[in-house]
């Protein structure tokens, strides 16, 4: 087995480790154990994602020892991504350096007479505006500093226990903690602060996510089908269940069916019988509601009582 099946077989049991009740901590330690000595370099890394499915068990284990050698893990692994980052700024430099080089030469064939106190002066500032493009350069690898406002981090678990409402847990998928975190950062963007409008988002995402007649939405989230930014902004029309959605559609219909009756002036007869009061007092229309060579529909209403009912 490659050391790339080996990672993905102990990321899978470590998914269900941190996203349960926190048992089974002896058997994630051994895995741990067994993750520690293997040939883990940046491209696995970055390619099975294990560095997020181990600092997922550390935030839920209650094991000191489990804790503490993720802490270590997490540690040996962030090496790579700082040396992958140092590399870069080495080629970026020596570069730099080549095409400073090949122009100095050029205006020094182009322009004999130039004034070598103006040369130097323009060495000097090169130097200086050097170290704050690297500066700059080093800064923009690293990821943006995770809140630490008491209303987001509470949003945030409220989104992540939404997610976890099934106890399903889905292979290969981010987890409920990172989704909710994306989700949140979505929904603050648009607002901008933690007010009432931001809290009413949040409160109307937890509750159809949680809704257990709903488990698509929820899946689909998961999933990657639905993304944050779409999630954030959808309606409580777009998020409703197919149920739901029947049912308002069934609504739209009955509701355009009694604005024809109310529009179109009926026909008064006593040949109908009202099934509700028994009264022959009725009003009729005839409306051509399916097709041309299909019998016209007639509602019928109880002048009466004020009940409704068809038949073709």
């Amino acid at each position: 087995m490659s050391a790339e099946e080996e990672v993905l077989r102990i990321q899978k049991k470590l998914n269900k480790m941190s996203s349960g009740d926190g048992t089974g901590q002896e058997q994630a330690l051994e895995l741990l154990k067994i993750l520690q000595k293997l040939p883990v370099d940046l491209e696995l890394l970055t390619k099975t994602r294990i560095g997020m499915t181990v600092n997922a068990l550390r935030k839920s284990s209650r094991d000191e020892e489990v804790i503490s050698l993720s802490k270590t893990l997490i540690k040996n692994w962030k090496k790579f991504l700082s040396g992958s980052n140092k590399e870069k700024d080495s080629t970026s430099s020596s570069s730099s350096k080549k095409r400073d080089e090949k122009s100095d030469k050029g205006k020094e064939d182009g322009d004999q007479k130039k004034d070598k106190d103006t040369t130097d002066g323009n060495d000097a500032k090169m130097k200086e505006d050097k170290p704050s493009k690297d500066l700059q350069r080093k800064q923009s690898s690293f990821p943006a500093p995770t809140t630490t406002d008491a209303v987001r981090l509470k949003c945030r678990e409220l989104l992540a226990a939404a997610l976890r409402v099934d106890g399903k847990v889905i292979d290969g998928c981010a987890s409920p903690e990172e989704l909710a975190e994306e989700l949140e950062e979505a929904i603050y963007a648009e607002f901008k602060n933690t007010d009432n409008r931001y809290k009413n988002r949040v409160r109307s995402r937890v509750a159809n996510l949680r809704d257990v007649k709903n488990p698509n939405l929820r899946t689909n989230f998961i999933v990657g089908a639905i993304t944050p930014a779409r999630l954030a902004v959808m309606t409580a029309e777009e998020m409703a269940s197919d149920e739901i959605k029947q049912l308002r559609e069934q609504f739209k219909k009955e509701a355009i069916n009694d604005a024809q009756l109310a529009t179109v002036q009926g026909t008064k007869t006593d040949l109908l019988k009202c099934g509700k009061c028994k009264k022959r007092n009725c009003t009729y229309n005839q409306v051509q509601t399916r097709s041309a060579d299909e019998p016209m529909t007639t509602f019928v209403l109880c002048n009466e009582c004020g009940n409704r009912w068809k038949f073709c």
